[in-house]
């Protein structure tokens, strides 16, 4: 409770300082020049600059409670909640930003084009001349928005180029969506890992499948928009070039962007995200072009921004992990007692037998009656559960053993309290054998198949060590077999083991004859 209380004052000073920086409306300057004067974009900066302040905020709540998580795994349940709640209120933010983002672009861009239409009289030299620089007044921080390329470019690809440049922001947008998003995303695996019941697994499996949706729309939109950018801007800038004949500075261009669609090639496949890595990547190398670019036109402005860039974009990383999560299974298991006083009434009555649709699970069969028996039947055996089968008969259960040896010794233990002929039943992903009647299927045998690697990690060579004691390990190709086992649940637990310990691994259970 002083932990919750604590966690909650906590965040309510963070929201409080963020509520006192939103009403201080926080102060901006004009991102260009001359828009000073326009009050509606200079209310979307303002207005950028709180929500800004705003996810800060929230985001340095969510890095004090990862440290929490971090000193306190046992209290993990209730932190990952938490961090879960204040990533959705970062996401909102977000999507809030990117509309003022989208509206302050269009805004600047119709005031530089009609700016430019105005300067249709100032001549800009058309190649790089020690003697000839652009005017000091002409040159802004935003690359694209310099007379040059108005003046120099067929006017469809100069508005291709400015569609680029308006769309940068929402792919960066995109890009740190899909980061965000990654970080939560390994916080739920975690958490999934460590929860107790069902019911929590499912919700949390849910919300893992959810994201796992969202990142995988937001990096469609991110390949979308990333290709319209990369292709305007880098034909644009090879046709500068070409005109001002700087066929060095094309040369080295076309050999970095070679060397980076090698690397992007050889890591397809081995990161969470193939778009966000793309991006990151050629990003990185078509800034460096820009800057190349904006220095031979004696952009300096334009170039020092754009090395800003740069700086930033190197310590960003572009191999985020893969994260899987498997899917668990919780099956309900419970040893057999016996009670003097009745468990079960009209009130609570013997509630019907659960079967799950994965996993193995053993129950002891005590009788199969044509109708409904009362509890004293039952010797005060618990816990007790029914199943009506095909035949329209009533089939009355106790226990549920995860191996079994377990299930064999309640078996014996029921015997000497006067039951007859109690019966092993095994569920194997929902379907039922009854082992006592059926003398074969108890050797029946089962091995572990393993797939997805040229070798084992020793991770896994120890969850195999310690649940597969006695059991051979061998490899047939590209595959890793180990068994063979007597008891499904037990190749269960291993293969559950073995995915846990590597997520990249393919481990399934498989039955082989006798």
């Amino acid at each position: 409770m002083y932990r919750r209380t604590v966690i909650r004052l906590m965040l309510g000073a963070l929201l409080l300082a963020s509520g006192a920086a939103l009403a201080q409306q926080p102060r901006v300057e004009p991102r260009i020049a001359g828009l000073e004067g326009n009050e509606e974009y200079m209310s979307l900066l303002r207005e950028d600059a709180a929500l800004r302040q705003r996810e800060d905020s929230v985001m340095l709540a969510v890095e004090r409670l990862r440290g929490l998580l971090r000193e306190e795994p046992e209290r993990r349940q209730n932190y990952s909640q938490e961090i879960l709640r204040l990533e959705g209120q970062i996401f909102d933010i977000r999507n809030a930003k990117g509309r003022l983002i989208d509206r302050i672009n269009t805004i600047e861009q119709e005031w530089v084009l009609a700016n430019l239409n105005n300067e249709a009289a100032v001549q800009v030299p058309l190649r790089a001349d020690p003697g000839v620089s652009i005017p000091d007044s002409l040159k802004v921080r935003n690359l694209v928005d310099n007379l040059y390329f108005r003046s120099h470019l067929p006017e469809s690809d100069y508005a291709a180029l400015l569609e680029s440049q308006r769309l940068e922001t929402r792919a960066g947008e995109y890009a740190e969506r899909i980061l965000s998003n990654h970080t939560t995303l390994s916080d739920l695996v975690d958490a999934y890992a460590s929860v107790e019941t069902e019911s929590e697994a499912l919700e949390i499996y849910a919300r893992y499948d959810s994201l796992q949706q969202v990142n995988a729309r937001l990096a469609d939109s991110l390949h979308e928009a990333w290709t319209f950018i990369f292709d305007n801007k880098n034909y644009a800038y090879g046709y500068v070039l070409d005109v001002l004949g700087a066929e060095d500075l094309l040369t080295r261009e076309e050999e970095a962007l070679a060397k980076t669609v090698r690397r992007i090639t050889s890591l397809r496949g081995e990161t969470a995200s193939d778009a966000l890595t793309d991006y990151l990547l050629r990003k990185r190398m078509l800034v460096g072009y820009e800057a190349a670019v904006a220095d031979l036109l004696t952009l300096d402005a334009a170039r020092d921004s754009l090395q800003g860039v740069a700086s930033v974009l190197e310590g960003m990383d572009f191999q985020l992990p893969r994260l899987a999560i498997r899917e668990r299974y919780f099956l309900d298991f419970d040893s057999v007692a016996f009670s003097s006083t009745p468990k079960y009434s009209t009130q609570h009555p013997i509630p019907e037998c659960k079967v799950y649709a994965n996993g193995t699970i053993y129950r002891i069969l005590l009788g199969t009656f044509n109708t409904k028996r009362a509890v004293s039947t039952f010797r005060g055996a618990y816990p007790l559960f029914y199943l009506i089968n095909e035949d329209n008969k009533w089939c009355y259960y106790t226990g549920g053993f995860a191996t079994l040896a377990e299930a064999e010794e309640a078996q014996a233990r029921l015997k000497k309290h006067g039951f007859i002929r109690p019966e092993i039943v095994v569920w194997t992903d929902g379907v039922a054998r009854n082992l006592s009647r059926d003398p074969e299927a108890v050797t029946q045998a089962f091995r572990v198949e393993i797939t997805g690697a040229e070798a084992l990690s020793d991770a896994v060579k120890e969850a195999i060590s310690s649940l597969a004691e006695g059991c051979e390990l061998s490899r047939v190709g590209q595959l890793f077999i180990v068994g063979s086992f007597h008891d499904r649940a037990v190749a269960d637990r291993l293969a559950e083991a073995i995915r846990q310990a590597d997520p990249s691994l393919n481990a399934e259970v498989t039955a082989i004859g006798q």
